[in-house]
């Protein structure tokens, strides 16, 4: 019997290399409040990254909420209903509205064509996703904002590292969020970051994370504890000097996946366009009727086979109870989103899955498949 292959895994460096830097923690007795390893990380992350400042957090969701905080953000908020939960419940703990709009089917981002119709006097921000790492039309999106005088934040979760024509997507809207959850590509064990263009908003978003605290004795801001502590800060330091070889072993086995999955029929893979240097955060699928087999069938046939795939996103965010009385929730006012979402998923990856396990999970799924029969799958793998 195989081993479990989940469809991510959280980089873990040698243990021997993250034991120095628990041994500085211990002898500085430093262990939070913007210590040592905090602050190294922030330059360092920014340096890596190309952007100009950034704030660290103990979490993503917790950047998302003080975020919308940081640019006074008030009633509506357009945003997608293809995401994790943390984006909407960002603007509900806010005491603010989502305004949920379709999204393009190719890229599974905001349709910008949707985000005009949408827009009330009460709207005043748009929280997009960069879905799987791909960047949404920021152009556009950015144009429709300084139409309406519109703040953008991006949710940036899955978009480490991902650049778009050379330059950081990062940088886009006011601000963006990363989260360094243990699932992505780069992490923290738990953790997230807000991305901002210039010191003064940096220096908000700091006092923001720590209780609105200016100095010992002054509180400027309702803030919340958002802090980084020093042994995820360390623990980013470590992954920091593997990241780039970790990314590249994502594209070798997203690489592999291509080339075992294109023209077949009913299946399609995402794909980066050509000028984005994409970060192979995750490899959805999408399992169409002309595959011969359904999405939740394919899934739970895996799992029974060790494979643990996942229908990433899956419920929409409008169908949970919190939101599908909403009037952007309604049934077909979504009807992109609610079809990619019944078709997705997603395949296993990280740095340290083989292409031998790439290959297995390939042979299974298009055994399912209609037009493929056992051993004309196993010739194909065996050729590439």
């Amino acid at each position: 019997m195989r081993d479990n292959i989940y469809v991510t895994s959280p980089l873990l460096p040698p243990l021997e290399e993250f034991i120095p830097y628990l041994e500085q923690i211990w002898q500085s007795k430093h262990l939070t409040n913007a210590g040592p390893f905090h602050q190294q990380l922030e330059a360092e992350l920014a340096n890596y990254l190309g952007v100009e400042h950034l704030c660290l957090f103990s979490n993503g969701t917790l950047a998302l909420l003080t975020a919308l905080q940081a640019l006074r953000v008030k009633g509506e908020v357009i945003t997608t209903p293809y995401s994790f939960v943390a984006t909407a419940h960002s603007i509900l703990w806010n005491s603010l509205t989502p305004v949920f709009v379709d999204i393009d089917p190719l890229t599974c981002n905001m349709d910008p064509a949707k985000i005009e119709a949408a827009i009330t006097p009460e709207t005043t921000a748009i929280l997009p996703v960069h879905c799987y790492g791909i960047p949404c039309d920021v152009d556009e999106i950015q144009r429709i904002a300084d139409m309406y005088d519109l703040r953008v934040i991006y949710d940036a979760a899955h978009a480490f590292g991902v650049k778009q024509d050379g330059l950081s997507v990062l940088n886009q809207g006011d601000l963006s969020i990363l989260s360094f959850h243990a699932t992505k590509v780069f992490n923290t064990v738990e953790g997230g970051a807000i991305i901002c263009r210039d010191a003064k908003m940096k220096k908000r978003i700091d006092f923001l994370k720590n209780f609105g605290f200016a100095d010992e004795t002054t509180v400027v801001a309702t803030g919340i504890n958002g802090k980084m502590n020093e042994v995820q800060a360390a623990f980013g330091m470590l992954q920091l000097r593997h990241i780039d070889d970790a990314l590249e072993k994502r594209r070798a086995v997203y690489q592999r996946y291509q080339s075992l999955l294109q023209n077949i029929p009913g299946l399609r893979l995402l794909e980066a366009p050509e000028n984005v240097e994409w970060n192979c955060a995750y490899v959805p699928v999408f399992i169409g009727p002309e595959f011969g087999c359904s999405r939740d069938s394919i899934y739970e046939q895996m799992k029974k086979e060790n494979i643990f795939t996942r229908r990433y996103f899956y419920p929409l965010i409008s169908e949970f109870p919190m939101y599908r009385g909403l009037p952007s929730a309604r049934p077909g006012h979504l009807s992109v989103a609610e079809s990619v979402s019944a078709s997705v998923l997603c395949l296993p990856v990280y740095p340290t899955l083989t292409l031998q396990e790439v290959d297995e999970i390939v042979e299974l799924l298009l055994s399912f498949s209609a037009h493929r029969s056992g051993p004309q799958i196993k010739m194909a793998v065996a050729e590439i």
